[in-house]
């Protein structure tokens, strides 16, 4: 177990961890939660022995081994996904090669019956043993399951890691650190970077998880789903409850009302003893009974509450102006960055007060129509228009990246706002938790929450009655988020808002428009409603999957058999082999070619035209290749003996 001891962390003034005691047990599944600059991911790096404490220690077993997934990860370069993945299997990767240079030796040998060779033949047994019971045959499959699990494609697998986003780059580590499965795994944000079907997968991965989980995270429906208890950290204190975080917030509530009660009562006990002892005080002859009911006064226990962090932003959006009854309309519209085509003749409409929430996983376009919609990007083909009197007010998910960091807070409003918002400024920052001094800090020094804060201020300037939001909840704690969720269910304009926050989607849109291989497909509901309904969808496709694969069975077993010689099988088996080669071979070929193509600069280049022909020949070759595989494997499959 690891056991965290008087733990102690100042900075500067102000006491973050104030001598804190905690034990994570082998097996314990722990949300760990509280408001953005509480302590939590202090806690978890001391934990993890990242950075020290300004006192107490923390302990864990020599032996045992911890991952730990924080925000600031920097993957190597040169590696494709597959190959970064592998390194998790450091230790089993040793061992092949050591059954490698076993295999070598034991070939060369020619002293059958000396001791060394025994000795040499037991070592690769017991390797041997050892890789297999590391899942060493198995680690090409598992790596390859975990990564299409957290939402890499099979053409992903051989791209170099350099090509992704941060974000990528981060499920990859992430696929690195579920691989290794260590005693303690410490996950720090980790479905801020996933799209809804990854953190399912997470979470039932998760949920069977044989060691011990430390999460930090702001999803409440996530933690529901992952945890068995909580660990509040607040004003310097932690708080552990055996329960995941939604009955974790009604325990809470009813173990403050039970102390404010017991508080409550205690002072009313004490408030007339105080009297009491006064009155005794003044007289000469009661003075050594008020004495010794003073010592016994001074020997009671106080109770004692500590401050509840309940300190919220206070954000209503002004009335919307009314607009069109359409907002807007898209017909067969396109979008496309060079040959990469990501949104494809799709059609969608939304009238004046529709809430809709746009989900589907990442890279499907959900940001690109965003950005299409408030006119930030240039459709490719197809139509677009927005209605009569619409005004758009946007929140795009790195709007706290575009603010200027020289720029003081007060500055950043005034650069945002109309004049006749200038004389409200001040109270609008002070509504935002800005208060007095703050306004003139300067925006480097604010934390991501702070700036996501300032960002939704901005918003606030100007007034809109379509209002677009990209990932809103990034970087907003717990109570910040049901504060701006509340918000939005109070405003009377027409909303759209992009997310992977199930708990926050909840209940907040009447539509749900998914993203997938370049089509929208419009639900109605909310984000429960639409998972209800793609889980159904998902049992059908399993089935049917299921009923194609005995179909396809039952058709190979009525196929007759024939029967071939040691010189056709031996031909045919290497006709199989080398068309396995060279459909891998051309495979890799046509995607390094693809990925120069997704460039649009690559369109400009001399070479273009030629490299377009080479790509349709290589396409053509490869359908001659799987052509050639197939007949083969075919009549191999169908000889006798088979």
């Amino acid at each position: 177990m690891i056991t965290v001891a008087d733990v102690f962390v100042k900075y500067g003034d102000r006491v973050l961890l104030d001598h804190i005691n905690l034990v994570i047990q082998e097996r314990d599944k722990v949300g760990l939660v509280g408001r953005n600059g509480a302590g939590k991911s202090t806690l978890l790096k001391i934990i993890a022995g990242d950075i020290g404490s300004d006192g107490g220690r923390v302990t864990r077993p020599s032996e045992s081994s911890l991952g730990f997934l924080h925000q600031e990860m920097n993957l190597p370069k040169g590696k494709t996904v597959q190959q970064e993945a592998l390194t998790a299997f450091g230790d089993v990767k040793a061992l092949e090669k050591r059954i490698e240079e076993l295999n070598e030796e034991i070939a060369e040998r020619t002293d059958y019956e000396s001791a060394g060779y025994t000795k040499l033949l037991e070592e690769f047994s017991e390797a041997n043993d050892r890789f297999q019971l590391l899942g060493g045959a198995s680690m090409e499959a598992e790596a390859e399951k975990v990564l299409k699990g957290l939402g890499f494609k099979s053409t992903d697998m051989e791209r170099l890691t350099d090509e992704f986003s941060g974000g990528w780059q981060m499920r990859v580590e992430l696929a690195k650190m579920l691989l290794q499965k260590p005693n303690y795994l410490l996950l720090d944000e980790p479905t801020n970077h996933l799209d809804i079907e990854s953190i399912i997968w997470l979470e039932n991965f998760l949920k069977d998880y044989p060691g011990a989980v430390i999460i930090i995270s702001h999803d409440k429906q996530f933690l529901d789903n992952t945890t068995k208890r909580t660990v509040e950290v607040e004003l310097g204190q932690i708080y552990d409850y055996k329960a995941p975080y939604s009955d974790f917030v009604a325990l809470r509530a009813e173990r403050r009302e039970k102390m404010q009660a017991a508080f409550d009562n205690q002072q009313k006990v004490i408030a007339q003893k105080e009297r009491t002892i006064n009155r005794f005080m003044a007289k000469a002859t009661k003075t050594k009974m008020a004495q010794s009911m003073k010592k016994q006064l001074d020997k009671i226990e106080r109770i004692e509450i500590a401050a509840e962090d309940t300190e919220g932003m206070n954000l209503r959006f002004p009335p919307a102006p009314r607009s069109g009854q359409i907002v807007l309309e898209a017909k067969e519209l396109d979008k496309s960055y060079g040959q990469l085509n990501v949104l494809d003749k799709v059609n969608i409409k939304l009238d004046r007060g529709d809430r809709v929430a746009f989900v589907g996983q990442n890279g499907q376009g959900k940001t690109t129509l965003a950005k299409i919609i408030i006119k930030q990007l240039e459709r490719t083909g197809g139509e677009f228009t927005l209605g009569h009197n619409v005004q758009i007010g946007y929140y795009a998910q790195n709007q706290s990246d575009t603010l200027q960091p020289k720029l003081t807070l007060l500055e950043t409003m005034e650069q945002a706002s109309p004049p006749e918002m200038r004389t409200q400024l001040r109270n609008i920052l002070g509504a935002f938790l800005f208060s007095g001094e703050d306004v003139d800090k300067k925006v480097t020094v604010l934390s991501g929450g702070e700036r996501a804060r300032l960002a939704l201020a901005c918003l606030l300037l100007k007034p809109f009655n379509l209002l677009v939001l990209d990932e809103p909840t990034n970087h907003l704690d717990i109570i910040s988020k049901d504060i701006l969720k509340r918000a939005l269910l109070e405003f009377d304009g027409t909303l759209v808002v992009v997310s992977h926050d199930r708990d926050f989607l909840a209940g907040l849109t009447t539509r749900t428009i998914e993203f997938r291989d370049r089509q929208l497909f419009d639900h109605i509901g909310d984000v429960n409603a639409f998972l209800e309904k793609r889980a159904l969808a998902d049992m059908r496709a399993v089935e049917m999957s299921t009923k194609k694969a005995a179909a396809v069975t039952a058709e190979a077993a009525a196929q007759p058999k024939v029967e071939l010689s040691y010189e056709e099988k031996k031909r045919l088996t290497r006709a199989v082999q080398n068309a396995e080669r060279r459909i891998e071979k051309l495979e890799q070929e046509i995607t390094k070619i693809e990925l120069d193509m997704a460039d649009p600069s690559f369109y400009q280049s001399p070479d273009a035209e030629k490299t377009m022909e080479k790509y349709k020949g290589k396409k053509q070759d490869l359908e001659t290749a799987y052509s050639e595989w197939e007949e083969a494997q075919e009549v191999l499959d169908n000889s006798l003996g088979g």
